[in-house]
């Protein structure tokens, strides 16, 4: 295992999904009912299979697109999703 990876991966989706849109959905969900376990164990395990299918595809694409031509595809689109939410259209 490279560890130096997996703390970049580890650190990155932390950042990234602490008081996003899902962390406040399973704070909805745990407050609302008894079972904690079933919230924490639902939202982890769809956490897993979404990472799953991002690494799958990312695996995928590098084999068709340099990494450089990704990460420029990559920021593109994220740049485009800001805008939509600014106007409203997402």
């Amino acid at each position: 295992m490279e560890w130096k990876i997996f703390g970049t991966a580890f650190l990155t989706l932390f950042l990234a999904e602490l008081g996003d849109k899902t962390q406040l959905a399973v704070m909805t969900m745990s407050a609302s009912t008894e079972s904690k376990i079933s919230v924490f164990l639902g939202a982890a395990t769809a956490l897993v299979v979404v990472t799953l299918i991002g690494v799958l595809v990312g695996g995928v694409l590098n084999q068709y697109i340099p990494t450089e031509w990704l990460q420029r595809i990559v920021a593109v689109a994220f740049i485009v999703i800001g805008i939509l939410m600014l106007w409203g259209k997402l």
